[in-house]
């Protein structure tokens, strides 16, 4: 049995038996009981100094009477944990006595009420730093009207007023608003701007641009932008940072501007001609412009409508059938034991793609014993030719270079027909005869000057044909693999 408070019968039998007295005059037995020691008798206390003596004797002499103990409630201690759902009425109720110098009560967990994000009062824009470092130095400068207060430039404030309205038709190539509480003046949420010069997030937008100030807006902010349809409501628990529309004007210039012209539309001219910058020369050249009278799609920038990576992961949004993996651009790792089926696998693909731009490109007779697409032999190239141009003779970029593969494709035909196949391997082709027959040179002493002269340049001619490509492995630029220990290429 497990031990816990002892029982009623437990406690009787442990208390001292009392004894009995018997009176010789009465025949009646009392039951003494002895009052037990531990409980002291309180002592009266004195109300009226002027009190008879003979009251308190009288008192005194009269047979004392058992007080009863005065029963205290006392309130309920705070509990840790969850309320339980049905609370009792005394649940956590601290007694009131007015008193001062009580125990103090022990601060609750959570926000306090009326209170706003991060302890800011509510109501009211946050109260931001009132001055930032400006570059890595540490150059600190004043913040006013939620931007560094940066020397003003006579030929940009005439490209922009105080609130950042754009002046003489320019127009922003990202969204522009108002915020309620901080008058007429324009801003812009900082991922827009950010991804519209080309940065991942607007992390990298501020610590490369540190002249610009971010501003973080209250949750009443926040609410009247969602209102507004500016974001959406999903964003009411995030941190949303907006920056001034006139401070990122006057850091990029031309490139946030719709078709932005350098210098022309740069706050900062003097130091974009310093930069080198042409004059007139666009800022933004890959940027699609609309037709003349569509309006320019500013929405390219916007999270929510498909600006951000995170809408762009790639997994399909309903599984494939049986964990089929969708058909795309995939990386394989070359082994000893794949690279000659990567290989050929590469070629059939490359194949392939021709033969779908032959069959855009024209159409072929089906011959039903090969199960073959037939095209004349006058329409297709019987060689090919691989030439790299150097970077000093190319117009391409160098940045294009870089990243793309770029191909011009040149056809070359004979002067005339009947010149035969090119290349030293042309006479192997089973095609026929290959160009002009070859004469013995009796045979060509025994033409008349004129047929003798027209067939030895025909033959020129044709040597120099066939001298213009070479074997596969030269014209293909092939490579002669090395094969090492492994039987890898290396």
């Amino acid at each position: 049995m497990a031990r816990g408070r002892p029982s009623r019968a437990a406690a009787r039998r442990s208390t001292p038996a009392t004894p009995i007295h018997f009176d010789d005059d009465d025949d009646e037995m009392e039951d003494v009981v002895d009052a037990p020691e531990s409980r002291a008798e309180t002592p009266a206390e004195e109300e009226d100094a002027g009190t008879p003596a003979a009251e308190s004797d009288e008192e005194e002499k009269a047979p004392s009477e058992r007080s009863a103990t005065p029963v205290i409630q006392l309130p309920r201690k705070k509990r840790l944990g969850r309320p339980p759902k049905n609370r009792p009425p005394d649940w956590n109720v601290v007694a009131d006595d007015g008193s001062q110098s009580g125990t103090p009560i022990k601060r609750k967990r959570g926000r306090p009420a009326g209170g706003g994000f991060r302890g800011r009062p509510r109501g009211g824009p946050a109260q931001g730093p009132t001055r930032v470092a400006i570059d890595k130095e540490g150059t600190m400068m004043d913040v006013v009207n939620d931007e560094v207060n940066l020397p003003e430039d006579p030929e940009g404030e005439k490209k922009v007023d105080k609130n950042g309205n754009l002046q003489d038709g320019r127009d922003y190539r990202v969204r522009v608003f108002t915020i309620s509480g901080r008058g007429d003046r324009l801003y812009m949420l900082s991922t827009e701007p950010a991804r519209c010069c080309g940065f991942r997030d607007s992390y990298l937008f501020f610590t490369k641009h540190m002249k610009l100030h971010k501003i973080i807006i209250d949750d009443a902010e926040k609410r009247d932008l969602i209102e507004r349809e500016i974001i959406p409501h999903s964003y009411k628990g995030r941190a949303i940072g907006v920056v001034t529309a006139r401070s990122v004007f006057r850091e990029f210039g031309a490139r946030i501007i719709i078709g932005g012209k350098k210098v022309i539309d740069d706050y900062y001219e003097t130091e974009a001609r310093e930069r080198g910058d042409v004059e007139g020369e666009l800022a933004e050249p890959h940027d699609k412009l609309p037709p003349p009278g569509e309006p320019y799609n500013k929405n390219q920038y916007v999270a929510w409508h498909g600006a951000s990576s995170v809408y762009h992961t790639g997994v399909p949004s309903v599984p494939t059938a049986n964990g089929k993996v969708v058909p795309g651009k995939r990386k394989v790792n070359i082994t000893s034991a794949n690279w000659q089926f990567e290989h050929a696998s590469s070629a059939s693909r490359f194949n392939a793609n021709l033969s779908a731009m032959r069959r855009a490109n024209m159409q072929g007779i089906y011959d039903p014993h090969t199960n073959l697409l037939c095209y004349p032999r006058t329409t297709q190239p019987t060689h090919a030719k691989w030439e790299e141009v150097p970077q000093e003779e190319s117009d391409v970029p160098p940045l294009v270079r870089k990243h793309y593969f770029v191909v011009d494709t040149y056809v070359q035909k004979p002067p005339y027909a009947g010149l035969g196949l090119p290349g030293p391997d042309a006479d192997f082709l089973d095609v026929g005869t290959n160009g002009l027959p070859d004469l013995e040179d009796e045979d060509v002493q025994s033409l008349v000057p004129e047929a003798r002269e027209t067939y030895v340049q025909a033959k020129e001619d044709a040597k120099w044909w066939r001298d213009q490509f070479h074997s596969e492995m030269v014209d293909g630029a092939r490579p002669k693999l090395k094969i090492g220990f492994t039987g890898v290429p290396v």
